[in-house]
């Protein structure tokens, strides 16, 4: 798992099979230091509750299809999660 920001929505007039209803959103993951990394990605809405501007975490692969009601999709990407909190302690 890894966080990431929400960014925005895309809009899809037409879904593969089994995505009907998914939405899709635009996240930058982050760092530990909640630093944006690397490219942002478009990620299926697995919690269907997720907006702009929430922190969040969410898995790829395999792992990301398993997380949405129909198992098996042509997803990359899918949020799993909302984060509260996030505390960082030090390291010995």
């Amino acid at each position: 798992m890894q966080l990431a920001r929400v960014l925005g929505s895309v809009v899809a007039t037409e879904k593969v099979e089994g995505l009907e209803g998914v939405r899709f959103l635009v996240i930058q993951p982050l760092d530990k230091a909640l630093e944006p990394s690397g490219e942002s990605v478009v990620a299926a809405d697995a919690v269907e509750m997720a907006g702009p501007g929430e922190l969040v975490y969410f898995v790829s692969s395999r792992e990301a299809a398993e997380a949405l009601p129909e198992r098996f999709v042509p997803v990359d990407h899918a949020i799993v999660g909302i984060v509260d909190d996030v505390h960082i302690g030090e390291s010995s």
